[in-house]
């Protein structure tokens, strides 16, 4: 059976190799120029000056390059399941293969589970490596910048990638099970995994760990900052604010400004300084704005995460996900023992 299986995933292994392959020769090439960069970081990094201008150059040398890579690589579990997982089955029932193997003496739920026991490795084998590989290259990258739970880094990074993986496929060939047609269950797995991958990281993942609380008072500088600053899904500044003591949390929501009283900011008074003349000479993109707020005495209240539960979140979101792929097979088994033709 599994040498049957094989057989039929031949092609597909070699693509999923061969695309490893490119994925580790960019990844080596592009991991030793990070460490050059990072080697001139350090080396330039002689007093607080310097190095706050240090480690801009580098951030902006390498940020959006890696930004992109997790983008990419973070895509391929979606693609798994696209590719891999939703015609696995699918294909079989819509072109009627099945029933040679179904009038064998292997039972339905062992077929089954021999596809998915093998492509479903390989899948999680393929998109761990990547998943390591990338997290090698971007490592001094990160140690600088420190922003490890934004989405895309997060997603990417680790071993979070290998339980995307699990889910996508397993996802994938359940769909094609209940559709039974090839292309409707691509589409549909393609739809739902992103979809899916956009509400996790952005609705549960900051709740699996009860989040921190502070109360922050909002100075004229983190004002107008909150013009500039922000983050993507999870990151250590959101609005200009900065966690004192734990500048490298991930701050997962903050509150509307709130006055002394703990009222949210009506929209008068925050009309009336945002329409204060501006004074000669008056500097930053919020102007005397930002004094003008600062002076109404306000806060926000802010959930976050210290850094050092980092690898806490890595470790309960590829649980889940596991746990999410392992209840799809075993409908996947009870399913296909019902099914008549």
């Amino acid at each position: 059976m599994m040498w049957l299986n094989w057989r039929q995933f031949r092609v597909q292994a070699l693509v999923g190799a061969g695309a490893l392959v490119v994925i580790a020769a960019y990844l080596v090439y592009y991991g030793v120029d990070v460490r050059d960069g990072y080697d001139l970081y350090q080396a330039n990094c002689k007093g607080v000056a310097d190095c706050a201008q240090a480690r801009s150059q580098f951030r902006s040398g390498y940020e959006n390059t890696l930004l992109f890579l997790a983008a990419g690589l973070g895509l391929i579990p979606a693609v798994i399941g696209t590719f891999w997982g939703a015609p696995l089955i699918a294909r079989e029932l819509e072109n009627g293969t099945h029933r040679l193997v179904w009038n064998q003496s292997v039972t339905r739920p062992r077929w089954l589970l021999s596809k998915i026991l093998l492509v479903g490795l390989a899948a999680m084998i393929l998109t761990g490596a990547s998943a390591a590989l990338l997290t090698w290259a971007a490592e001094p990258f990160d140690e600088v910048v420190k922003n490890e739970f934004s989405t895309f880094v997060f997603g990417a990074r680790n071993i979070a990638p290998i339980g995307y993986a699990a889910l996508a496929f397993t996802f994938g060939t359940v769909v094609g099970l209940l559709l039974r047609r090839t292309l409707p269950a691509m589409a549909v797995t393609l739809v739902v995994f992103l979809a899916f991958q956009f509400f996790f990281p952005n609705v549960v993942r900051p709740s699996l760990v009860p989040p921190d609380k502070a109360t922050l008072p909002m100075t004229a500088q983190a004002i107008n900052e909150a013009q500039n600053l922000g983050s993507i899904g999870g990151g250590s500044v959101i609005g200009g604010v900065k966690i004192p003591g734990a500048p490298d949390a991930w701050i997962a929501d903050t509150s509307p400004l709130r006055t002394s009283n703990g009222r949210a900011l009506d929209g008068a008074s925050f009309n009336n300084c945002v329409n204060t003349p501006p004074r000669t000479g008056a500097s930053g993109t919020f102007g005397d704005a930002a004094v003008c707020l600062a002076k109404l005495d306000l806060h926000v209240d802010v959930n976050y995460h210290p850094s050092s539960r980092y690898w806490a979140f890595q470790w309960l979101e590829t649980a889940i996900y596991l746990a999410l792929s392992a209840i799809l097979t075993r409908f996947g088994l009870w399913r296909i023992r019902r099914r008549v033709s």
